[in-house]
């Protein structure tokens, strides 16, 4: 099955396409009314990706190309910059968990969700890692470190909750026009 919007990805070795249930398995144990109302929402859609470093760029291609057919190009900028940083973020927790010492195996997966009423729209990024991201205090000229401190700022709000009877985490954000 092919989701809307997604011939950029074409062809793309980090990037395809799925059917997955929704809502995803841990969206009911996310707090706050707003984003258990996201489960009614119109307008989803899904992508699986491998633990790669290019998986960020077809995250924001599929971003760009959803949320024009969404008719929601004033949250694109947004909302790309914020799958960017959670979707770097759970690839280097997937790399860290699959490859261990000896950098070999298989390639990790990760998984990705946008929803949205038209007005908001809530990114979802799950990694098989149990650890929860920790904003932390960077200086100013750190090169590295500030992925949250963006999240945290340019999201009405954001969260990690643990799926229900699975590994790892999903970490969330919402953006709200």
């Amino acid at each position: 099955m092919t989701v809307p919007g997604t011939d950029t990805l074409r062809g793309s070795a980090a990037a395809f396409a799925a059917s997955e249930p929704w809502p995803p398995a841990a969206l009911a144990v996310v707090a706050g009314q707003e984003l258990a109302r996201a489960t009614e929402w119109p307008l989803w859609t899904y992508l699986e990706l491998r633990a790669l470093p290019v998986s960020a760029r077809s995250a924001r291609l599929h971003v760009r190309s959803i949320l024009r057919e969404w008719r929601i190009d004033a949250l694109t900028d947004t909302v790309e910059l914020l799958v960017s940083e959670l979707i770097t973020n759970a690839v280097r927790a997937s790399s860290f968990i699959a490859t261990g010492p000896e950098k070999s195996g298989p390639v990790p997966r990760i998984r990705f969700w946008l929803t949205s009423d038209r007005e908001s729209v809530l990114i979802q990024v799950w990694d098989s890692d149990h650890r929860r991201p920790v904003q932390q205090d960077e200086e100013l000229d750190a090169e590295a470190g500030r992925g949250l401190l963006l999240v945290d700022t340019l999201s009405a709000r954001w969260g990690c909750c643990a799926p229900d009877g699975q590994a790892g985490k999903i970490v969330w954000a919402l953006c709200a026009q």
